[in-house]
């Protein structure tokens, strides 16, 4: 409990530093309208809810993919699965130019945002995809549970709760290389609520070898699989693998798998 509560002050002097409008959020309580989010290093972003701020400010602020996994060098192919309105596919964009990042988002709600904000951006170094990714192509279920960011295609007891069930179209892992015609992948990031684990645990061989870093949230309780399984199967495939723990949530946390 003292390490949630310390985590949650210690992020107040973020939001209020780095944040130019921080007291337009609160009026995400009460309305659905939603704001330009103007941070303090140049990138805006449109937010629906306080979590899409939670979410900006891990993601850009605070900078949880590189801390517990590797800095984004210049140049780099990057994948970012479950990106969300856009912010990690963004700011990687704008910092690194020379970049090339695909993104993906199935939620259609999310998939609009993502659009707005790299209009916002001018990130021209994104291409962004409205498609689910899995372990098989085609048509895939969407979960609403929560959350958009918490929206998952995994049959688990958490989209059983689901308030309902949206019909996306999806890709595989090893299509999505072949369509984009990726021989290596440097930067794979990844936030898709348990869908790590079919992704990832049913990812050839041969995908596996052309990708260099794999930083990502991992969700366990989602499906049978844990993040212990991961990290054995990262492992037998040649990685490395960085396991940090999340400070408020014990079914989460980061793993960070290289070469």
């Amino acid at each position: 409990m003292s390490s949630r509560i310390t985590y949650y002050l210690s992020s107040i002097p973020t939001i209020l530093g780095q944040i130019s409008n921080w007291f337009e959020i609160p009026a995400l309580l009460f309305h659905k309208q939603p704001i330009i989010l103007k941070l303090k290093n140049g990138r805006f972003f449109k937010v629906r809810n306080i979590m899409d701020v939670w979410i900006v400010k891990e993601t850009c602020l605070d900078r949880d993919y590189e801390v517990n996994g590797i800095a984004i060098t210049d140049g780099w192919t990057v994948i970012d699965i479950g990106s969300g309105i856009g912010e990690f596919a963004i700011m990687t964009a704008k910092e690194h130019p020379n970049c090339q990042i695909y993104a993906y988002e199935p939620f259609p709600e999310s998939y609009a945002l993502l659009q707005d904000n790299l209009a916002l951006n001018k990130a021209d170094n994104v291409n962004a995809f409205q498609i689910a990714v899995g372990s098989t192509s085609g048509k895939m279920t969407l979960a609403t549970t929560g959350e958009a960011v918490q929206h998952t295609t995994t049959g688990s007891d958490v989209s059983g709760n689901a308030t309902s069930l949206i019909e996306v179209q999806g890709i595989s892992f090893e299509e999505l290389f072949e369509a984009n015609n990726i021989l290596r992948c440097d930067f794979l990031k990844l936030d898709c609520e348990g869908c790590e684990f079919e992704l990832l645990l049913n990812a050839s061989p041969t995908t596996l070898q052309k990708i260099n870093h794999i930083c990502m949230e991992y969700h366990n309780g989602f499906t049978e699989y844990s993040h212990t399984d991961l990290v054995t199967h990262l492992e037998e495939n040649g990685f490395q693998v960085k396991v940090s723990s999340n400070p408020v949530h014990d079914f989460l946390g980061f793993m960070h798998a290289y070469r």
